[in-house]
């Protein structure tokens, strides 16, 4: 039976020229004042072949710290080794704005850019997103102010997370810069990219797929900080680590590492965000390229994860 079988090598992101690897690191726990253990972290994922680097001006509050705090200290980080900004492909976010709490205003998304600018430390963004859709906010006056920001040099190329294919195309309608990359939490326990017509949009229009999350909020890793849970929910997370488990043993790897694999076996070529902030963590996620899939395989973890078969 023919397998899946995934290869670390950098490709095209998207319809770009940028060459990213398969996997990003997310910067979403980014944080602390201690520029070394900063360094060791961005160095370890670059160790890791990962040279795709995914931030937001909102990671802070969430870990207790200042709004900006992830590209502060990232910047802090360059301005210590200038040489590492040259080795990474550098996306952040913007567009949630404390106490709003979305704002795509023309006004508000050249202050975000140029913000995060100022704390990276850089002068371009290879690729911003808009982090989350302004519902009062027209995507022709949101498009006109990113082509703008693309056409100065500030960023060069745009992207899109946690938004609807309707939204995107709404977006993509008016941008003439194009929609590069789209950003929904995707994970084989949050699998409702397969069905909203998320990915498929993004394989007909070849936009790329960052998945967040990528082990289901920390449910497919070594904790779950969330509530409690309904038993038939826990159920279903422990019939779909079960079926991961199983399948990395396979091939002498964890359920993190399957979990990536699941992820990048789909067409579409999605690009999970490894989250951890732990070097040798980070260093793990590259056994997810000794996985390999057949369909029946691929499907017994879906199914797992539904809690019911396919049709």
């Amino acid at each position: 039976m023919d397998q899946i079988a995934l290869s670390p090598e950098r490709r095209p992101l998207g319809k770009s020229d940028m060459q990213v690897s398969p996997m990003a690191w997310g910067m979403w726990r980014f944080g602390g004042s201690d520029v070394t253990a900063a360094r060791a972290r961005v160095e370890a994922a670059l160790a890791a072949g990962i040279n795709f680097f995914d931030t937001a001006d909102i990671y802070g509050p969430d870990n207790d710290e200042p709004f900006g705090a992830s590209e502060l200290l990232l910047g802090k980080v360059f301005a210590e080794a200038p040489a590492l900004r040259d080795r990474i492909v550098l996306a952040s976010k913007g567009g949630i704005r404390m106490g709003v709490p979305y704002d795509s205003s023309p006004a508000y998304l050249r202050e975000a850019v140029e913000a995060s600018l100022t704390r990276l430390g850089v002068e371009r963004l290879d690729l911003w997103q808009i982090h989350r859709p302004d519902m009062l906010a027209h995507p022709a006056e949101t498009a006109a102010t990113l082509d703008a920001l693309v056409a100065e040099g500030k960023i060069a190329a745009v992207g899109v997370s946690n938004h609807t294919p309707a939204q995107t195309a709404a977006l993509a309608a008016h941008l003439k810069a194009g929609v590069l990359t789209t950003q929904p939490e995707f994970s084989p326990l949050a699998t409702a990219p397969l069905f909203d017509g998320t990915l498929d949009r993004a394989v007909e229009h070849g936009t790329a797929v960052l998945a967040w999350s990528p082990l289901g909020q920390g449910r497919l890793g070594d904790g779950d900080p969330r509530p409690r849970r309904k038993v038939a929910e826990d159920a279903r997370i422990a019939a779909t680590k079960a079926a991961l488990q199983a399948q990395g043993q396979k091939y002498g790897v964890g359920i993190a590492a399957a979990a990536y694999a699941w992820i990048m076996a789909h067409p579409a070529g999605i690009i999970p965000i490894v989250g951890t902030q732990s070097p040798a963590r980070i260093a793990e996620s590259a056994d997810a390229y000794k996985v390999q899939w057949t369909r029946a395989e691929w499907y017994a973890v879906l199914v797992a994860s539904l809690g019911e078969n396919l049709p």
